[in-house]
């Protein structure tokens, strides 16, 4: 086990945890939320610090991230563990793993190696993804450090319920982050998750004025989060609060782990949602989860060209040159277009 960081020690050998915005007091013995952090005679404790369990190659448009190094590679790791209980999680063996099954998966994997391996295989960059990464923070600012003065690039794929000290902790090292929006209703977050929505919204503010690269993805759920006007809350929030060139992801739902009632999304509402981002003066709307190729390609906003063609998650032309549309020399907004 290795001491966490971003903790406060109190009376009684109780503990704060300032790491996620649930901040845990945690009594000695005991855990926090996620199941991962343990207070121990008065010292906070991470128990997923190295312990990998699962460690793959992806594209990085399967974070999404679309406008990050588009066509580059991202070793992709996780462990075991979340702070959030997403009714509809689609990686809840692994995520709530802790929490159901009271073990803590997973195999030893050394910063180091973690840097190694992706040197190894050509990566551009190395995500902490799957589960949330905010529960190993340790682990991945480690890691980041280590990625960085390699030449690689480092990707939260996160749900954004981190603490302002944690992204300042992390800032210096974070380059990217996909942060899903779960919704744009509190009481859907208190009721499906077990959270609140504005730390969320505050980290997606905070991370925006820190300069890391941002986008956001929204899975839409039939009769959860997928009302016309929740959906144009949330654009307008992305528009106003984090700017017209933020990446907006909209994702195909499908039944999984407590919502297997809910059918998965239906095309035309995926279709009426981009609308909704794109009336709202997003510039960069795409559609995931769906065979539609055409609502995966990146447009140009000043000309409607197509600059980066896509399929699945294989980008097959990018046409974009020193940051700009070939046809009209529109700026397309990211990070090593």
């Amino acid at each position: 086990m290795k001491e966490a960081m971003l903790y406060e020690k109190l009376a009684d050998n109780r503990v704060r945890c300032h790491l996620c915005a649930h901040r845990c007091l945690i009594a000695d013995g005991k855990m926090g939320i996620c199941q991962v952090r343990e207070n121990e005679g008065g010292k906070l404790y991470t128990l997923v610090y190295g312990r990998t369990i699962s460690q793959n190659v992806d594209p990085v448009e399967k974070k999404p991230l679309f406008h990050f190094y588009p066509g580059s590679t991202a070793y992709s790791i996780a462990t075991p563990g979340c702070n959030f209980r997403c009714a509809w999680c689609q990686n809840w063996e692994i995520s709530q793993m802790p929490r159901l099954e009271h073990i803590i998966a997973g195999y030893e994997a050394t910063p180091e190696q973690i840097v190694a391996d992706a040197q190894r295989f050509g990566c551009r960059s190395v995500a902490y993804t799957y589960t949330e990464p905010t529960i190993f923070f340790e682990y991945t600012y480690d890691t980041a450090r280590l990625a960085r003065a390699a030449g690689l690039a480092n990707i939260y794929v996160t749900n954004g319920y981190m603490t302002a000290e944690m992204l300042e902790t992390i800032q210096p090292y974070l380059d990217a982050a996909n942060i899903d929006l779960k919704a744009f209703r509190d009481r859907t977050y208190r009721h499906y998750i077990g959270a609140r929505l504005q730390p969320v919204l505050d980290s997606l503010k905070a991370m925006k004025q820190l300069g890391i690269w941002l986008e956001v993805t929204t899975l839409a759920i039939p009769g959860i989060n997928d009302d016309p006007a929740e959906l144009r809350d949330a654009a307008q929030f992305i528009a106003q609060e984090l700017g017209v060139d933020t990446p907006w992801h909209l994702s195909r739902f499908f039944p999984d782990y407590k919502l297997t009632d809910v059918p998965p999304t239906a095309l035309d509402k995926l279709r009426q949602a981009r609308e909704i981002g794109l009336a709202a003066g997003l510039r960069y709307v795409y559609i995931g989860n769906v065979p539609d190729a055409e609502s995966q390609n990146t447009y140009c906003p000043g000309c409607g060209n197509v600059a980066i063609e896509r399929s699945g998650l294989g980008v097959l032309d990018n046409r974009i040159q020193n940051g700009c549309c070939p046809d009209c020399g529109f700026a397309i907004a990211g990070v090593g277009m």
